[in-house]
């Protein structure tokens, strides 16, 4: 990518869009029109001037260079990064080098990367061992862990006993309640600091009257909850690494304390989910030289994108270190050696059978798990009624999508890309079925995403 003929997709630039609109707009400068004086470097610098409402064109520039991901310069007013006119620049360059060629870098585009340097230069040079500022007092930290823990302990306690009244009441009473008790509740496990509590609660809250069945899944939903109480209260006779899941799930934070793999990682997939509070993006990578499957998770405040964003299909050199619990894929990721790059790298696929016993065997490490990352080696997207599954080219088993991935456009990418063939596929496979996330075609070719 630091070169001129190394380019992304008009897809991997979309995904570093920070919202829809971005990306619709981006996707609208991203043709000759509005532009002149588009150039590029061998040092990894794209610039343009893109003709706005204002009398002067916007200058832009992009530093694609950046090990730590693309770094954007307009002279637009606008607050996101990157703006649509950082966007529109990156698919015109995604295009070819006609139009956007190799040239001298203008001025006003040197003197933003010579700044940039120059202050990388400065960081380096500060940055020395042990100057990192202290962790603080350790006792008054074990104080406070301490009395967190009994919040939680106290609120796990009520919220046993609320579950007791619930059963004891018969389930029909909790669609009479309302959604106020569960709130209710839900808010005082915030009050107990106990925040994966407080979400479980609510989603409680969310399925009476929710359609047929809805006792049943309320019924599994208490009783996983009952569990995770029980967990809690009893943690100190649990393992070590159930411990730590138990102590995830509550919603205690905790730190990648796990050893740094360095590997060359593929970004299999990317992708945003929202509420009211805030936005969380999902990547998830595969090393080529460990075979770990590893999940990054970033946030970012309601209607705000999260600062990083990787393209899916590519491949960097970086260090990943994981996160404590059994189980558990979610890793941060450390230093990085190169910038994302093309890679002809796959992840190894297995059969939808064994996905499926794959997701069994991850409950018993971790019982609140709603999926597993799996790469299915061979499989035909195929209808079935109203809905469709996956069926196996290997063997005669099939999976059936989720009700999520019916709701989304990645899945007629998907036949489009299969055409009645098999493909190798990459996605999260849970109680619901099987989510799609990318995949790939029989023919060697870039990862297409479906998410």
């Amino acid at each position: 990518m630091t070169q001129q003929g190394v380019r992304r997709s008009a897809d991997q630039v979309l995904a570093l869009a920070p919202d829809a609109a971005s990306r619709k707009a981006g996707s609208k400068l991203g043709v000759a029109g509005p532009w002149s004086g588009t150039g590029s470097s061998e040092e990894g610098a794209v610039w343009g001037l893109c003709k706005g409402s204002g009398s002067e064109p916007y200058r832009t520039v992009v530093d694609i260079a950046d090990v730590t991901g693309p770094a954007y310069q307009c002279s637009c007013p606008s607050r996101k990064v990157p703006c649509k006119h950082a966007l529109g620049l990156l698919l015109l360059w995604a295009g070819g080098e006609s139009a956007v060629p190799l040239a001298q870098a203008p001025d006003w585009a040197e003197q933003w990367m010579a700044g940039r340097r120059g202050r990388a230069e400065g960081a380096g040079a500060a940055a020395s061992p042990g100057s990192a500022p202290g962790s603080g007092d350790p006792e008054a930290a074990r104080r406070r862990a301490e009395r967190r823990a009994e919040r939680i302990t106290a609120g796990a306690t009520e919220l046993e006993q609320r579950l007791a009244d619930l059963l004891r009441g018969g389930l029909a009473g909790a669609e009479q309640a309302g959604y106020g008790l569960w709130e209710e509740t839900a808010a005082r496990m915030v009050d107990a600091q106990a925040p994966g509590l407080a979400a479980r609660v609510r989603e409680l809250g969310a399925i009476p009257s929710s359609g047929p069945g809805w006792p049943v899944r309320l019924l599994e939903e208490c009783a996983l909850l009952h569990l995770l109480d029980q967990g809690w209260l009893g943690r100190e006779r649990l393992p070590d690494d159930l411990t730590a899941t138990v102590r995830a799930r509550v919603g205690l934070p905790s730190s990648a304390d796990g050893p740094a793999v360095r590997d060359h990682w593929l970004v299999l997939s990317q992708y945003d989910t929202a509420d009211t509070r805030l936005t969380t993006r999902r990547i998830w990578l595969y090393g080529a030289g460990s075979g770990r499957t590893a999940l990054l998770l970033s946030y970012g405040a309601a209607g705000r994108a999260p600062d990083l964003a990787l393209p899916v299909g590519l491949a960097l050199e970086a260090e990943v270190s994981a996160y404590p619990g059994a189980g558990q894929s979610r890793a941060a990721l450390g230093e990085r050696f190169t910038p994302p790059e093309p890679t002809a790298i796959r992840p190894p696929g297995v059969t939808t059978s064994r996905a499926a016993a794959r997701y069994g065997e991850a409950l018993r490490d971790d019982p609140w798990l709603e999926s597993v990352p799996v790469t299915l080696e061979q499989v035909v997207p195929v209808p079935d009624g109203d809905s469709w599954q996956l069926a196996d080219a290997e063997e005669d088993t099939a999976l059936p999508l989720t009700p999520a991935a019916h709701r989304r456009p990645g899945l007629w990418r998907l036949v489009a890309l299969s055409g009645g063939a098999p493909v190798k596929v990459f996605g999260e496979c849970g109680h619901q079925g099987f989510t799609p996330l990318a995949a790939w075609p029989a023919e060697p070719g870039p990862a297409v995403q479906l998410c």
